[in-house]
């Protein structure tokens, strides 16, 4: 009986010792720098000095992020080199690439850095430093009642913030971003980088393979890397491209372990998450389902299949596009998961429910219900306003945003307005040191101008327009049409207009008159009535929900007796978690890891899963090198793990317990584009490509072995 007891206590001391040392479960949240030091990474599975990841007094890790345009990326060596996502640098690669020299199939290897090709479009943003800046920007509406006023001046004093901390003698840009809505704002300084070239890019067979269909979904099998360099004036400023330049030496360069993760390892991600919506009510989400994600998703792919037909037999408008469709296709993909999302998990009710909770708190504390007691109430007649014009704002959303002729035209006319005034008086977009930026807009409309589309386009968005009632009817329609049908009208504007030759354009530029005349100055002059009277009210509506939002978090935090972490806004971020598997249905269970095998099997489906002829070789003969897992029994290709992630975090260093670097974040399963509005462990997973495959494909089908050695991997 003692032995029996013996025993018992022994088994008991050690599941108390075991289960006492497991790492506490991965937290939700998307970590700004100053929240960082409250965690307890050690205990989750950290094995280096917290300070190592995060030191405002020293050099870090985070020191080694980057911002690549919209996407995150790190660099990887002393001279710049930095890894993201293939698809952020798609659009680059797809400038770079020609019917001769088409980069974007074939892929492209820098043989030595004098090889290495500009990135067009790129800039690489590094955070400097942070700074609260909260008091100055409320202290300025602190009388002010007004929420269309209130709301211009918060914005406008955010900008000039922003400006003041510009230093373009050290390249450093100023942005300040709003944490809390209407209640915390910081200023973020950037260190600038002009000047990025494209070093190694795979065929566009393995950096989109499985294209379309495998986007946003798990079991993932894409090598969604490219690797790209930094590269600054011999003074070490920012600078436009120019052989002069030399490679950035960074702060500091993240280590690639080549060993890669396994199974059940704590990892964590560094980045810049673009936008989450979780301290927003339910009202929102009922904008977001019955409006915003199905319009713009049923837009984009009627967008879409417009594009792909017009190319379908021309390889020089479907290098046009690509980057065009691809950037839709992610949209409307993503959406789609989101409204999948918000009906299975029923997250508007939820959300009802826990109002209503919230409602019962108020009305039960005096003090509170006097404050706050119709909190609720106000944001429904707010959001009900915003139903109203839902649909003519989201059609305005899209219509400047993708109408080529109009946004031609509303430039023509306010440069031509903005230049007449003297130099101080002008638009900050049009002084002097900025008007080539500002001519980007320009730029981008051409690019991508094709009359056979547009003309399609404008057809489609007329009568759609055509269709709306109360408070969204577009009144100027009917006067742009003029008693003609909407056919009639577009084929007749099309063919009169000069403004789709950039010949023409041009030399209006340079010799404005105060009479321009075009067919779509008219039809854009006469729309904007509609779209300023829209904005207007989405202004004042978005001003209200401003103010109402610092309440509500304030009586959440009353109510939670808790601190929350800030939705992202596309500024740099923590979040942390383990490589693992998750049941997206019943009787079904996804391994977190996927290797070659897979790649291989969905080859023999052709189309989307077709592969370079030499990665079949290569798997062929078996030549795996030292990127070969025995546990696996092959190369490890792609890694899933329950980490917060969303847009913006493309491209993010997925790190070890050491900070190491183990593999690129670059999506998530489609059961996690709902993350935006809502996290789960249960569901929440996001998907990275392991950086052994990355470092198999680079050397063995790239033959950039110097790339490794540069890494220190070799």
């Amino acid at each position: 009986m003692i032995k029996k007891f013996s025993i018992l206590l022994i088994l008991a001391l050690f599941l108390l010792m075991f289960f006492g040392m497991r790492p506490a479960a991965p937290e939700e949240g998307m970590y700004p720098l100053s929240e960082i030091h409250k965690l307890d990474l050690v205990n989750a599975g950290l094995k280096i000095d917290p300070l190592d990841v995060y030191n405002p007094n020293g050099i870090s890790l985070i020191d080694a992020l980057v911002k690549v345009g919209g996407c995150t990326g790190s660099f990887v060596s002393a001279d710049g080199l930095i890894l993201t996502n293939h698809h952020c640098a798609f659009a680059a690669i797809n400038r770079a690439s020609t019917q001769e020299e088409n980069h974007l199939e074939n892929g492209f290897l820098a043989e030595t850095k004098q090889d290495e090709i500009p990135a067009y479009g790129t800039t690489v943003r590094i955070t400097e430093s942070y700074e609260d800046v909260s008091e100055q920007i409320l202290s300025t509406v602190d009388e002010i009642d007004d929420l269309t006023k209130r709301a211009k001046i918060i914005s406008n004093k955010m900008k000039e913030i922003g400006e003041k901390a510009n230093d373009e003698e050290n390249s450093i840009e100023g942005h300040v971003a709003e944490m809390f809505k209407g209640k915390t704002y910081v200023l973020f300084r950037y260190r600038i980088i002009k000047d990025v070239r494209i070093v190694y890019a795979p065929p566009r067979s393995i950096g989109e393979f499985g294209g379309a269909t495998d986007n946003w979904i798990w079991p993932r099998h894409t090598g969604d890397f490219t690797f790209m360099r930094a590269y600054v004036s011999p003074n070490g400023s920012a600078a436009e491209y120019s052989d002069d330049n030399v490679p950035y030496n960074p702060k500091n360069h993240l280590k690639v372990n080549p060993a890669g993760v396994n199974e059940g390892d704590f990892a964590f991600i560094l980045g810049y998450p673009g936008r989450t919506y979780r301290h927003y009510p339910s009202y929102f989400l009922q904008y977001q389902e019955n409006y915003q994600l199905p319009n713009i998703s049923e837009t984009y792919d009627w967008m879409i299949n417009q594009l792909e037909s017009i190319g379908s037999n021309d390889l020089e408008l479907q290098l046009k596009f690509a980057s065009y469709i691809k950037s839709l296709a992610n949209t409307t993909k993503n959406y789609k998961g989101k409204l999948k999302g918000l009906k299975r998990i029923d997250l508007v009710n939820q959300k009802q429910v826990e109002e209503k909770e919230l409602q019962d708190f108020i009305d039960g504390n005096p003090e509170l219900k006097e404050k706050y007691g119709t909190l609720i109430a106000d944001f429904e007649s707010t959001y009900k306003d915003l139903f109203g014009i839902a649909k003519a704002y989201l059609w305005f959303r899209i219509v400047n945003r993708f109408c080529a002729p109009k946004i031609i035209s509303e430039f023509v006319t306010e440069y031509c307005t903005e230049m007449e005034k003297p130099e101080d008086e002008r638009n900050n977009a049009y002084k002097a040191g900025r008007i080539e930026r500002t001519k980007g807009r320009l730029n981008r409309a051409f690019g991508y101008l094709n009359n056979e589309f547009d003309s399609a386009f404008l057809t489609k968005m007329l009568h759609d327009a055509l269709k709306f009632e109360g408070k969204s009817e577009l009144l100027s329609i009917k006067d742009i049409l003029n008693g003609q049908s909407v056919e009639e009208y577009v084929y007749k504007t099309m063919k009169q207009t000069k403004l789709l030759k950039r010949n023409y354009v041009d030399e209006m530029l340079l010799n404005c008159s105060k009479d321009l005349y075009d067919p779509f100055i008219t039809f854009t002059e006469l729309l904007n009535t509609d779209y300023f009277r829209i904005k207007a009210e989405y202004d004042r509506i978005n001003g209200n929900i401003s103010k109402l939002s610092a309440q509500l978090y304030e009586v959440k935090k009353e109510w939670k007796k808790t601190n929350f972490i800030p939705d992202a806004n596309s500024t740099l971020r923590l979040t942390y978690g383990y490589i693992k598997g998750y049941s997206p249905a019943d009787a079904i269970y996804m391994s977190p890891q996927t290797t070659l095998e897979g790649v291989i099997d969905k080859s023999y489906l052709g189309g989307e899963y077709t592969i370079p002829d030499k990665l079949k070789v290569l798997y062929d003969n078996k030549d795996f090198g030292q990127f070969y897992n025995q546990k696996l029994n092959s190369v490890p290709v792609g890694i899933l793990y329950n980490m917060d992630t969303t847009g913006g975090n493309s491209g993010s260093p997925i790190m070890n317990a050491y900070g190491e670097m183990i593999g690129i974040n670059f999506d998530r399963a489609f059961e996690a584009t709902i993350n935006d509005f809502a996290w789960n462990e249960s569901y929440s997973r996001s998907i990275g490509v392991d950086i052994r495959y990355v470092l198999w494909i680079t050397q063995k089908l790239g033959g950039a072995d110097y790339l490794l050695e540069e890494m220190g991997v070799l």
